[in-house]
C-alpha cells in the first residue's frame, strides 16, 4: 500500500498512545473540516483520506483491539459524513468534540510524563 504517512505506517505509529493516535486523526478531520469550511474540495479530500489513513493504522495495533468495535464505526461514520449521505446525522461540531477529548488528554499524559 502507498502511504502518505510513510514512517508512521513503517512502525512508528504504535510507539504513540490510543489518545496521541486519536488525536493525530482527530487533527487530520480537522483539517478535512476547516478545508470543506473554504470550499475546497480537494484539500478537504485529501485531509479526509490522510485521517483515513491513520484511522486504519489505528485500527491494525493489537493494542487498540478492545476498542475495535469503536474504531471501525468511526470509519464508517467518517466516509459516511464525507462521501456518503450523512445517515448518521453527523457534524462539524459533533466530530470536532469527539476528537477534541484525545487532544485533551494527550496533552494531559505529555504534561505528567516524567522527564527522562
Amino acid at each position: 500500500m502507498d502511504y502518505q504517512h510513510q514512517n508512521l505506517a513503517s512502525g512508528q505509529w504504535s510507539k504513540f498512545s490510543f489518545c496521541e493516535q486519536m488525536a493525530n486523526v482527530g487533527a487530520e478531520v480537522g483539517r478535512a473540516i476547516n478545508w470543506k469550511k473554504k470550499e475546497n474540495p480537494a484539500y478537504s479530500q485529501k485531509a479526509f483520506e490522510r485521517a483515513l489513513e491513520l484511522l486504519a493504522l489505528t485500527i491494525d495495533h493489537s493494542k487498540n483491539s478492545a476498542r475495535l468495535k469503536e474504531l471501525t464505526r468511526l470509519y464508517e461514520v467518517l466516509g459516511d459524513y464525507f462521501i456518503g449521505e450523512n445517515q448518521y446525522q453527523s457534524s462539524d461540531e459533533l466530530l470536532n468534540k469527539y476528537f477534541y477529548n484525545f487532544g485533551y488528554a494527550a496533552s494531559l499524559a505529555r504534561r505528567t510524563k516524567p522527564s527522562s
